[in-house]
């Protein structure tokens, strides 16, 4: 079949179907644009986890994350934890909600010549976000981001891609070559806060390498940054029993950190789930993230580019 995009509905909503020989991709524009569904063909495999018992239907503007549906990919901007705009200027104190804005507001959605085109506008700052997603072969696409500041004056922001990834206790995670230490931002039960931990082994702590995912039993969680910038823009999660992969490769000139988030049933009570988050301010809140001088500055009326390509596959397993 050749590649293409066509109108589709999902659990009731207006949706938009990506579709090539090998994967098949999902947007439902109502619901902040979120990626309901990426799967690889061949074998079936869903990589993004399904909202399961939570009902999946739009939410109220500041909204609490996880009190929504806790499904699919959603774009995180222009900040993950809530917090007041910190930067100088007329926007100063400005609310920005859990997880940024963009996830609880309907976004609009076209396609043409084979691309997937969905906008939307800021509400406590001004700004136009757009990602626009094209295939790059059968099994890959090219998910292209910009932010445009509509203001007349600087914007600090930076941006996180949010997959919850279907993950399981054959899950292995793969993180740039480079990669020797994890700074664990949220520890759960067994990690601490603020420790760096060795790559892939840790430290005992868990009954696994932390490359690894534990069983939904386990009723915990935690977060890693990789320590630093990435030099290699690579991630992605690899399933050792069948060789079916997901990956996410970009520019760390763009995107020079990642964040790591697994939750094994501690949030997400009917799936372990790994959300590799490529991003480009560290970490987590906005005016923390301004204080460390990590943030993207937007200039007025000025427009911040960046992007992903992200690949579905299988390899033979040894």
């Amino acid at each position: 079949m050749k590649r293409g995009i066509e109108e589709s509905t999902f659990k009731g909503f207006r949706a938009l179907r990506m579709e090539s020989e090998l994967m098949e991709l999902i947007v439902v524009p109502e619901l902040g644009a979120k990626i309901v569904s990426l799967r690889y063909k061949p074998t079936g495999k869903e990589w993004l986890v399904d909202s399961g018992s939570r009902f999946l239907a739009p939410v109220e503007y500041g909204s609490e994350f996880g009190q929504a549906d806790l499904s699919g990919w959603d774009e995180c901007f222009p900040t993950i934890v809530a917090c007041g705009y910190p930067a100088e200027g007329v926007y100063k104190g400005a609310l920005l909600p859990d997880h940024g804005e963009l996830w609880s507001i309907p976004w609009e959605a076209s396609a043409y010549g084979g691309e997937l085109t969905c906008k939307v506008n800021g509400r406590a700052l001004p700004y136009e976000f757009t990602r626009s997603i094209s295939f790059l072969d059968d099994n890959s696409v090219r998910i292209e981001y910009s932010a445009a500041n509509l203001s007349s004056e600087p914007l600090s922001v930076f941006w996180c891609a949010h997959p919850l990834f279907v993950a399981t206790e054959q899950s292995r995670i793969i993180l740039p070559a480079e990669v020797t230490q994890l700074l664990c931002v949220d520890g759960g039960q067994r990690l601490t806060k603020g420790r760096l931990y060795e790559w892939p082994h840790g430290d005992g702590s868990l009954p696994r390498g932390i490359d690894l995912i534990g069983p939904l039993a386990a009723k915990d969680s935690r977060k890693y940054y990789v320590n630093g910038r990435v030099e290699e823009g690579r991630t992605g999660l690899i399933e050792r029993d069948s060789g079916e992969y997901v990956t996410l490769e970009w520019d760390p000139v763009q995107l020079p950190y990642l964040g790591v988030w697994i939750d094994e049933g501690r949030l997400i009570g009917h799936q372990t789930v790994c959300a590799l988050e490529p991003c480009n301010g560290f970490y987590d809140r906005l005016d923390e993230a301004y204080g460390r001088g990590r943030t993207v500055r937007i200039e007025a009326n000025q427009t911040e580019r960046w992007a992903l390509h992200v690949r579905l596959g299988a390899q033979p397993v040894e």
